[in-house]
């Protein structure tokens, strides 16, 4: 039996009322899979998704999230693929719609973050559980600060890249009591000069450890251009969303005491 249901992008998508072989080609969503009990659905997945550790390295892995492998994903015959608009493109969409339905997420919000676990929860048959995981986040998660400073969270170098606007980290700094000053840029990661950043008289700045593993030798490198600014370094996978977010909630509460 099937369903049809709309996605995250608008498209309508006709999908087993009960998938058996799921792939998943977002950290994200494959970590929140196996939070909702999904591990004997789960078939596949990229080399990105590293959570949970120590039970997620059993499922083969298709490619990555901007590269998937059309053969290895045939191969496993999955009757449900799972994407999510940013980490994954467009023509991985259209590639993996013609072996099995593709349904597409999308988080841009904490809202949008706690509506993409619910949907998988609808996609699975797992709504309760997707519900109580919900719960869970909420319990732990940061509310919103009336505190505020000026500050951007770096996630590359060479050239420098931060996070803008319409994003779930920079909806999660605006929790925090931060201000982005690049949230109006064009760019939903844009690239910025040392000049630039230091003209926005930035109170804190955040160096995640990935996708770039920035280390405590660029801490340095930023304060010789940012001498008044304090930059601290984080860890990049307490600002991912889904079954994250109720590991998350403790670390990012303690940042906000931090600032």
């Amino acid at each position: 039996m099937t369903k049809l249901m709309t996605d995250h992008t608008g498209r309508q998508v006709t999908i087993p009322v009960s998938p058996k072989r799921i792939i998943s080609i977002c950290p994200a969503i494959t970590e929140t899979l196996f939070a909702l009990g999904l591990e004997n659905e789960i078939i596949g997945r990229t080399k990105y998704c590293i959570f949970p550790e120590g039970i997620v390295e059993n499922v083969p892995i298709v490619g990555g999230t901007k590269e998937v492998s059309e053969e290895k994903v045939r191969a496993l015959q999955p009757d449900l693929i799972l994407a999510e608009k940013e980490e994954n493109t467009e023509a991985i969409v259209h590639a993996l719609e013609k072996i099995a339905p593709v349904f597409v997420l999308e988080v841009q919000s904490i809202k949008e973050a706690y509506r993409f676990t619910h949907t998988l929860g609808v996609l699975t048959n797992k709504e309760s559980e997707a519900n109580k995981l919900i719960e869970a986040c909420r319990a732990v998660f940061p509310s919103f600060s009336i505190h505020s400073k000026n500050a951007t969270y770096v996630i590359w170098r060479k050239p420098y890249m931060v996070v803008g606007g319409n994003t779930y980290i920079n909806d999660v700094l605006h929790t925090l009591g931060l201000q982005n000053p690049f949230a109006t840029a064009e760019s939903r990661y844009p690239s910025v000069t040392k000049e630039e950043l230091a003209k926005e008289n930035l109170d804190v700045l955040l160096l995640a450890s990935e996708p770039f593993p920035f280390k405590e030798k660029h801490v340095e490198e930023f304060q010789s251009f940012l001498p008044n600014t304090k930059i601290i370094l984080v860890e990049g996978e307490m600002f991912w969303y889904g079954a994250r977010m109720e590991i998350a909630g403790p670390y990012l509460k303690k940042l906000e005491e931090d600032l």
